[in-house]
């Protein structure tokens, strides 16, 4: 199995702007020194999040680590021209030395859809368009091309020419049987969000991944899933690790209130047991991940890159106990194909 860390730079105002962004970067590096695979960082463009470039963001990450893959967790390319997002990805792939992968998806939030013009009625076609576009910049020298939400470009040749020919684009999906479908027609990874419910509705989603990669005629052997979680927390024993995290989860349900979303489990204990997120001792979780693994078949998971509430002394500890005594006992169960290696 290979191991994640991502963040979607959530900003609740208690450090400045220009701290959080430092907090990001460091969390980064931290990430690289532990010997994760990965370090991703989402698009939202709305609060509490200040994740709206996150090319820019892994563009800084790139310049401090040298060894660690760059994801987008998701590039929301339902609200972007994706001449630019080709253009801007394109330098990043060069800049990071071919560590950049990416994670689309249609993105939700009202309030960002009202900020690009979007509707929740067009906002599925405008991902797959631009998608569509996408994969073709980056596979094609010069494009000729229509569609319903671009002007058209005739013979177009877009720069600079990227590193990672193609690079490897993953689908992000909660809920959307559409964006599944798009993954699977394309020969794509999916990464299920695997975040606010039990495991049954992305269970079912990723097993709809499957038949329609089978459909497309793609080999089942090929096809790749990544999950999310909910939050991590490891302690020597499960009674510390509970309470230590459980200020983090209140916090967290408080938060899902303040923004008018339903908290899906009443307790932490329910969380526990019927969610994805990690909390207890090292073989509690260990077990936990083989339960989610049974489901969803997949390879690759994520942890919150953040602190999320815990001091930063707690919270580098947990990171290295998951990467000390869970992260290799994983690895060596659940066999995962390699990453990409970096280009330059």
């Amino acid at each position: 199995m290979k191991f994640l860390a991502i963040t979607l730079i959530a900003h609740d105002g208690r450090t400045s702007t220009t701290e959080r962004f430092r907090e990001v970067v460091d969390n980064a590096i931290l990430a690289e020194e532990l010997g994760f695979d990965g370090f991703g960082v989402g698009e939202r463009h709305e609060r509490p999040f200040i994740s709206s470039s996150p090319p820019v963001v892994l563009g800084h990450i790139a310049a401090r680590t040298s060894r660690i893959r760059l994801f987008t967790a998701v590039t929301t390319l339902s609200l972007l021209d994706p001449v630019r997002a080709y253009e801007d990805y394109a330098t990043l792939d060069h800049l990071s030395g071919g560590r950049l992968e990416l994670i689309i998806g249609k993105g939700n939030g009202t309030a960002q859809a009202r900020l690009f013009g979007v509707t929740a009625e067009d906002q599925w076609e405008r991902n797959r368009e631009g998608y569509e576009l996408f994969r073709r910049l980056w596979r094609e020298d010069k494009v000729t091309w229509s569609g319903r939400f671009r002007p058209p470009l005739t013979d177009a040749e877009a720069l600079p020419r990227p590193l990672q020919r193609p690079i490897r684009v993953w689908h992000g999906s909660a809920t959307s049987t559409d964006s599944v479908d798009l993954a699977a027609r394309h020969g794509d990874p999916l990464f299920s969000a695997n975040v606010t419910h039990p495991v049954e509705p992305y269970a079912e989603l990723v097993d709809h991944y499957r038949e329609r990669w089978a459909h497309y005629g793609h080999d089942p052997a090929d096809a790749l899933i990544g999950a999310g979680s909910a939050g991590y927390y490891a302690a020597r024993t499960s009674q510390e690790a509970v309470e230590t995290y459980r200020p983090v989860f209140a916090a967290r349900q408080e938060a899902f209130r303040r923004y008018g979303v339903p908290p899906v489990f009443h307790s932490l204990e329910d969380a526990i047991e019927r969610g994805s997120v990690l909390v207890g001792s090292p073989q509690q979780i260990i077990d936990k991940v083989h339960r989610y693994h049974a489901r969803l078949g997949h390879e690759v998971m994520h942890l919150h890159a953040d602190a999320d509430g815990l001091t930063n002394s707690r919270h580098r500890a947990a990171l290295e106990l998951f990467q000390a005594e869970i992260a290799p006992v994983l690895r060596k169960e659940i066999p995962s194909r390699p990453f990409p290696e970096g280009l330059s």
